[in-house]
């Protein structure tokens, strides 16, 4: 009996040997589970998101940077285009940093005793070990560079890291060795940057710690929120389409979703939602919590548009393991794009905005 559930591709993989490419394992190996998902996520990836009329948004939860995931994916896919504005915790900045100004991140053990690693001045993330002085140095370049006048006024965390970003890559230039550092090529590129809760990290510690002494640096957190709806908007009014690439979950998959109930539920403007999502997580949706969250749902809150279901993927998948393969299949199955750039856009998309904004209170 002919039926529609049995119209899938055979299961027949290829036997793997010295000549298997990446593409090779992704298209004719990753056949089932979670491995079929990964699969699905590079294609919607490479095939659908990068096409040139598509607004790619990238969300960054977990302690990504640290484990060198900024050099070896982000920094590559940003050089190519195929991200044009991120979402991160503050977290995976302050440690970004590091890199730029000459620290290192060692290889380690996660089964030592913390006890002796305190002893030693050792800081451990799990399996990677630093030195504590890196922490120290790093804060002390935060309170050099924030000292400086152009920080001493309120702005959005965009500009505040596209203003990091340019000291970060004037150091790696002095360093000479390469670039390592994501606000520094974010700087390059023109990707704006946003942090969903600026102080909950090491630089909005180290921010708060200048304004006790007078220091004129304020985070505008507004700002944040109407800009990061303006990029979502101009994306849809300029004929395009906006997608949303979710490293883990947390506060910044939320900051980034929430553009379309800001533009929709609380602006009042016109829209149906995100085109694209795609998500790495390991966090499971029956919690309740929103790191869980699928695209499904998302549906309800108008952050995803319900024609569009079809194109949104979640993969259970330590993103320490899938980013990189997204990354390399992206980058041998598309060309690079032309870069955005769209901070320098953001004046003019915000003004849209708020022209459509008020336009509609009319």
């Amino acid at each position: 009996m002919s039926t529609d559930y049995l119209s899938g591709r055979i299961i027949n993989p290829k036997p793997i040997d010295e000549r298997t490419s990446l593409t090779d394992l992704v298209d004719s190996v990753f056949e089932a589970y979670n491995a079929a998902r990964l699969r699905e996520a590079c294609h919607l990836f490479a095939l659908k998101m990068l096409e040139d009329d598509v607004t790619i948004g990238v969300s960054l939860t977990g302690a990504l940077t640290p484990a060198g995931i900024g050099i070896s994916c982000l920094i590559p896919l940003m050089e190519r285009g195929f991200i044009d504005w991120i979402v991160s915790t503050g977290a995976n900045l302050y440690h970004d940093t590091h890199f730029a100004i000459g620290h290192e991140m060692h290889r380690g053990q996660h089964a030592i005793s913390d006890v002796v690693l305190r002893e030693q001045g050792v800081v451990r993330i799990y399996d990677v070990f630093f030195d504590f002085k890196v922490l120290l140095s790093t804060d002390e370049f935060y309170r050099e560079v924030i000292a400086a006048p152009e920080f001493q006024r309120e702005m959005g965390t965009a500009e505040f890291h596209y203003r990091i970003g340019r000291y970060l890559a004037e150091r790696q230039k002095v360093l000479g060795a390469g670039r390592k550092s994501l606000l520094a090529a974010a700087f390059d590129y023109e990707v704006p940057v946003f942090t969903s809760s600026p102080g909950d990290s090491s630089i909005g510690m180290n921010v708060a710690a200048m304004s006790l002494d007078g220091n004129g640096l304020r985070l505008d957190v507004a700002r944040d929120v109407n800009e990061t709806a303006a990029i979502v908007l101009g994306a849809k009014r300029s004929g395009g389409k906006s997608a949303v690439f979710i490293v883990g979950g947390g506060s910044p998959k939320n900051f980034m979703l929430q553009t379309e109930p800001q533009i929709q539920e609380v602006l009042g403007i016109n829209e149906k939602g995100h085109d694209y999502f795609l998500q790495v997580t390991d966090a499971r949706p029956d919690t309740g919590g929103l790191s869980g969250a699928t695209p499904a749902e998302a549906v309800s809150w108008g952050k995803v548009d319900p024609d569009r279901l079809p194109d949104a993927v979640v993969c259970y998948v330590d993103a320490t393991v899938a980013l990189p393969i997204l990354a390399a299949y992206a980058i041998a199955n598309h060309a690079p794009r032309q870069p955005r750039r769209l901070y320098s856009h953001l004046p003019q998309l915000l003004g849209a905005l708020i022209e459509e904004y008020k336009s509609r209170k009319k």
